[in-house]
């Protein structure tokens, strides 16, 4: 099983860390792999691309991987954390509001969760989304472009959000809340999960059991996090603590939460047609359905399929 995970996924990087899923699925025969991206969005393409099977990713790419007919779909999702994702200007600017950021640049991750957040605060501030200069930046580099004041602002999520307002005293200009949920999305290539639900069950029973252990142990994860990620121990928790962890199942509310984000794009003409994210959620197929597939496909096949569901 090959897991996309990002570079600053702070749960998934515990999961891996831990090595529980290794031994809950190597007792099974199943291999684990993981698979590093800097953002949810090349992640997304990588899922699409069949390169990984599973992922986490932010509210903004699996929107993108739907619209260009990628066969995914979401597993289950992590809570809201709205302020966990934020508009920030330099401590010494002038922008006091985000309808300052009128002709101003503004740096982000395209296609991401903070591009549906600063669509969100712009129609809040009565801006046109066009009436913002844009510069899609992946998170590493729009640091730099940030620190250098190479550019007035920066969407951003947890936990960069909180080491460079620790860092440099950048001020919040509009975070997600009361605009955007920023929920954070298990997605998966539809073949694989419909031809391993065990296993994906697996990993996202895994996750769940990691995430009740991290809010439980704040300061043990973010030292357990700090020296593999590169960034410093109070952030971490600081980013830890405005969040809680606790797996979700795909349910209508987080469905209609997609379809406004899709709808948003589409209006923009962000992606090129309209798509129906109820039709990505994502159902374990029971045994019936898994043997009457089998038995289509043959004796071999169906013998193969049993012994794995044993």
């Amino acid at each position: 099983m090959r897991i996309g995970c990002q570079r600053f996924g702070l749960l998934m990087r515990l999961v891996k860390l831990k090595g529980s899923l290794e031994r809950a699925l190597g007792r099974r025969g199943v291999k684990v792999e993981w698979v590093e991206f800097h953002s949810g969005t090349q992640l997304a393409e990588a899922l699409r691309a069949t390169q990984v099977d599973l992922g986490l990713v932010g509210e903004g790419p699996p929107i993108f991987a739907l619209s260009a007919r990628a066969p995914i779909v979401y597993l289950a999702a992590e809570p809201p954390a709205p302020e966990g994702e934020a508009i920030i200007v330099h401590r010494d600017s002038p922008i006091r509001t985000v309808a300052d950021l009128k002709g101003k640049t503004v740096a982000l991750n395209k296609g991401s969760n903070v591009d549906y957040l600063l669509i969100r605060a712009l129609e809040e501030a009565n801006v046109r989304y066009e009436d913002v200069n844009l510069s899609f930046i992946p998170p590493s580099g729009a640091r730099a472009a940030f620190e250098s004041r190479e550019v007035d602002a920066w969407a951003i999520w947890n936990p960069m959000l909180s080491t460079v307002r620790d860092a440099t005293g950048a001020r919040v200009l509009r975070d997600g809340k009361g605009l955007a949920t920023n929920t954070a999305y298990y997605i998966g290539a539809r073949g694989f999960a419909d031809a391993h639900p065990d296993v994906v069950q697996i990993f996202l029973s895994e996750v769940k059991a990691m995430g009740e252990w991290a809010n439980e142990n704040t300061a043990a994860a973010a030292a357990l996090l700090a020296p593999h990620l590169g960034l410093p121990q109070a952030a971490l928790v600081a980013a830890l603590q405005r969040r809680r962890f606790g797996l979700r199942a795909l349910d209508a509310e987080l469905v209609a939460s997609q379809q406004e984000v899709a709808d948003a794009f589409l209006k923009l003409r962000l992606i090129p047609h309209p798509i129906r994210v109820a039709e990505a959620q994502w159902a374990p197929p029971s045994r019936r359905d898994r043997m009457a597939r089998c038995e289509s496909a043959g004796a071999v096949a169906c013998a193969a399929a049993g012994a794995r569901s044993s």
